[in-house]
Order: C-alpha cells, then sequence, then structure tokens
C-alpha cells in the first residue's frame, strides 16, 4: 500500500496578482514569485525570483493553478519545478483570499502535484517518484508541504 513521506517545504513569497480578466474559459491572473525558501528532511535551498503562478478562476470557489519557477539549493544546484493542482472553498472566503485577506487554512482544499527536473545527480531522485503538496495562501506568501509518495 503506498503511503505518504515527507519530503520538505516550499515558502515562496509572492506579488498581488495581476488579473488579466474574464475570457471565454475562465478568470486569468497571474501571481509574481518573488522568492521564498526550501526547508525540510530531503532538500533545502532558496526559490529564486522570476516564477509565476499561472490562474484560471473557474467560478467563484474553484481556480486551477499552474506553478512554474526554480529551486538553489545551497551548493548552487538548480531545480525547475512544475506545480499544477486546484485551490477550492467557499466562495465567500476565495474572496477574501483574493482581497489579500487570511482565510483559515483548514476551510480551503488546496493540493498540488509537482514535477521537478534537476541535472544534479544528487537531486535525481525528485524526478524518480510521484509528489504530492498540502497548500496554504497567505496574504504575501504560499506554503506547499512536499510530501512522496512511498
Amino acid at each position: 500500500m503506498a503511503g505518504l513521506e515527507r519530503a520538505f517545504t516550499i515558502t515562496a513569497a509572492v506579488e498581488p496578482a495581476i488579473e488579466v480578466g474574464p475570457t471565454p474559459l475562465g478568470e486569468r491572473r497571474l501571481i509574481p514569485i518573488t522568492g521564498g525558501t526550501v526547508a525540510g528532511p530531503r532538500l533545502s535551498g532558496i526559490i529564486l525570483p522570476g516564477g509565476t503562478d499561472y490562474q484560471l478562476v473557474r467560478d467563484a470557489g474553484l481556480a486551477e493553478i499552474h506553478a512554474r519557477y526554480v529551486i538553489e539549493t545551497p551548493n548552487g544546484a538548480r531545480i525547475y519545478v512544475e506545480n499544477t493542482g486546484i485551490r477550492r472553498g467557499p466562495p465567500d472566503l476565495v474572496a477574501r483570499l483574493r482581497r489579500g485577506e487570511a482565510v483559515d487554512a483548514a476551510q480551503i482544499y488546496f493540493r498540488t502535484v509537482p514535477r521537478f527536473e534537476a541535472s544534479a545527480p544528487e537531486h535525481a531522485w525528485l524526478m524518480r517518484s510521484l509528489f504530492l503538496c498540502t497548500g496554504t495562501r497567505h496574504p504575501d506568501r504560499v506554503v506547499l508541504d512536499v510530501y512522496e509518495v512511498t
């Protein structure tokens, strides 16, 4: 039977959303990722500036998420991350999140599936397993607890 093993936590600093507006597919938003940290038993490092969280808000309570960014480890190795998932919750709480207000994380379903690319041999393990994240959105950051599927 498969299980989950905590691998690390990503804390990504974010700026206010760039609102593209309503499209035929939903409301498009881009959230700049300006930095952050990675810490945990399996990986540590920093989030380099320049990433973006591309969101498509399908309805008042559901957002599709596709974030792309780079982790740099203490020895200078770089790991490319594509993290896809969903965030949903009661429309009133989601509206508060969008306004930059704090919301109880237990009231919001925020799950993602990250994929990693690494050239350094010591980080090849990231490309040989599947991972799941539980997320928490704060006004100025996103915190992702990353678990390896065992």
